[in-house]
């Protein structure tokens, strides 16, 4: 029994990822994941109990798969500039991946106070990856560096996925090139 549950909210998981990749957050309703799972709707409520929180798992689940290849990237750079680089490019990436939409979700606003927070601890693990990298080219302040690094990052992912008129390789190469230019000392 418990291993029917187990698959059976991987299954919801996935048909979510789909969905919020297919259609952003509007497309994740509890009827559109029965459908694509094959249960009925009220059964999708005995695995959770909200939007947001299938959002929340979703956040839970992928974004230390996703940060694990951040972190990756970052440790196969072999400088400090090039880690720089490693950390804005494999980002921006990763925008097109399924598990990136369930991220980027959180924005919805759906979460509670908590989950949200629980989000934002989880990201700023993310920004503690390249402080190091940040010290090793002299930043006085490389925590706020990393902060701001960050925010072009977030910037460029609203951009790719707002689907403006660049192509999402322009973009991150800007970005990449706008975070090198501004960390270089």
């Amino acid at each position: 029994m418990a291993e029917h549950r187990t698959m059976q909210r991987r299954a919801l998981l996935d048909a979510a990822r789909s969905l919020l990749s297919e259609g952003g957050t509007e497309a994740l309703t509890f009827p559109a994941l029965a459908e694509r799972t094959g249960l009925a709707r009220s059964s999708v409520y005995e695995y959770f109990r909200s939007r947001a929180a299938v959002v929340e798992e979703l956040c839970a689940v992928d974004f230390p798969l996703w940060a694990a290849e951040v972190e990756a990237a970052m440790e196969s750079a072999p400088t400090a500039v090039a880690k720089v680089e490693a950390y804005v490019h494999s980002q921006l990436s990763l925008v097109g991946d399924r598990r990136h939409r369930a991220v980027v979700a959180i924005s919805a606003g759906e979460l509670d106070e908590g989950a949200r927070e629980r989000i934002r601890a989880a990201h700023g693990g993310l920004v503690t990856m390249i402080v190091e990298a940040l010290s090793a080219l002299g930043h006085e302040q490389p925590r706020l560096v990393a902060m701001l690094l960050q925010g072009v990052v977030d910037a460029a992912v609203r951009r790719i996925e707002g689907g403006g008129d660049e192509d999402p390789e322009s973009i991150a190469r800007t970005a990449v090139a706008l975070a090198l230019d501004g960390v270089r000392r």
